[in-house]
This record gives structure tokens, C-alpha cells and sequence, in this order.
């Protein structure tokens, strides 16, 4: 005799409302989370607004904020010396204790050379800051090759090697940075708001194969769907 077919458990949205009312979240956890968010990202404007609306601290000097978020944008807008320079004003340990991110600072200046054209300013900067560091580390003397090797094209943002002279180049280097300077100051490198919901994803994927329930299928808009409807 054949095994019947396995049928999934299916909870109505009634049902399921009653269960997420009975789950106590209080308020305040909601507001540190948020300002956890916007003191992480950098939204300095935003997080006192919102400290003053729902008296949350934030934990740290917002005009601290201010200063990562200036050398961040200094880096994503390409200016990699003035981003060095702030730095190191704010706290010069950073760099002198974290080789790879130094590299990668310098290997950006020298990406921005190459882009503005000034070839022989490009390959004396290489010698100077890249070269030393590529003779001890052989990744380091790869990303050295692969960066000066831009030399070679006429135009580098058709060239194979495209990949570094995007946007996402800067913002991978500027996040680097950023995440550097959050550590310095013992926050947290990223916000704790994308976890909970890449954990609320997973949490589903692993529902979906027991039971037919609520879903929420569109993080940007959060509402339940009713299975009853399906």
C-alpha cells in the first residue's frame, strides 16, 4: 500500500497575528536597533533627530560621525590623500596598525593617478608606497601588478581590468575604512537591522518546508499574506 502523500501544516493569518501579539517587543529595543542603524551607516543629522523624538542615546559623539563620514565620502569621491590625511588626524594608530587597509589606501591613490591620467606621478607612487609592502607579501605584489598593469591601456575603464576603476572599487575601499575606523572606536562595524532581517529570510526558507503560513515576501513593504488566499 502506497505512504500518503505528506501534507504541509497550514496556519491561518488569525492564528498566526495571535502568535506574533503574544511575543513581547518592547519599544525600547525597537529605538536602539534603529539608532544603532543610523549612528553605523552615518546618518548624523537623522540619529539627533531621532535621540531627541525618542530620548534613545546613541551611544557615541555624533560630531565623531560626522568626521568618519567626511573621510568616507573623501575616498568615494576619490580624494584617497585628504582621507588619509583625516585619519590620521583622528587617530593615526589606525594605519600604522592595519597593513592591508594602508595598502589598499595607497593602491587607490594610485588607481586615482592612472584615472587622472598622471602616469609618471602614478609609477614614482607605486615605488614608494606599494613596492615595499609587495616585497613582503605576495598578495600585496599581486594587487601591485594587476593595479600598475591599468598602464598598459589606452582607456583602463575598457580594459580588462575595469573592475578597478568603478564606483564599486571606491566603495569597497571607503567601506574598508570605514569599518577600520568603527573598530578604533569600538562600535560595531555594521548595523545589527540587516542581520535581523537576513535572519527573518532564512527563518522562512526554513518554514516554507514545514508548513504553509504568513509569509512576508516583500521587505520594503511588510505585510502578511493570508495562505487561505494562496
Amino acid at each position: 500500500m502506497a505512504r500518503e502523500a505528506w501534507t504541509k501544516k497550514v496556519i491561518s493569518k488569525d492564528d498566526w497575528e495571535k502568535k506574533l501579539a503574544a511575543v513581547k517587543v518592547y519599544k525600547e529595543d525597537m529605538n536602539k536597533l534603529v539608532m544603532d542603524f543610523l549612528v553605523t551607516e552615518g546618518y548624523v543629522d537623522a540619529a539627533d533627530i531621532f535621540q531627541k523624538e525618542s530620548n534613545t542615546k546613541p551611544g557615541v559623539d555624533l560630531a565623531a560621525i560626522t568626521d568618519r563620514m567626511e573621510i568616507r565620502k573623501a575616498v568615494q569621491s576619490g580624494d584617497i590623500q585628504q582621507a588619509i590625511e583625516r585619519v590620521n588626524d583622528l587617530n593615526p594608530e589606525i594605519l600604522e596598525q592595519q597593513h592591508q587597509l594602508s595598502f589598499h589606501l595607497q593602491q587607490q591613490r594610485l588607481i586615482e593617478l592612472i584615472r587622472q591620467g598622471k602616469t609618471e606621478e602614478a609609477l614614482e607612487h607605486a615605488q614608494e608606497y606599494l613596492a615595499p609592502p609587495g616585497e613582503e607579501d605576495p598578495a600585496f605584489l599581486e594587487e601591485l601588478e594587476r593595479t600598475v598593469t591599468l598602464l598598459a591601456f589606452e582607456d583602463a575603464s575598457q580594459s580588462p581590468l575595469a573592475d578597478l576603476m568603478s564606483v564599486t572599487q571606491r566603495q569597497k575601499t571607503a567601506s574598508e575604512l570605514n569599518a577600520a575606523i568603527l573598530s578604533s572606536q569600538r562600535q560595531e562595524t555594521e548595523p545589527r537591522l540587516p542581520s535581523l532581517l537576513k535572519l527573518l529570510v532564512w527563518a522562512q526558507n526554513q518554514l516554507d518546508a514545514r508548513c504553509t503560513y504568513p509569509r512576508i515576501n516583500d521587505l520594503t513593504a511588510p505585510t502578511l499574506t493570508d495562505p487561505m488566499q494562496s
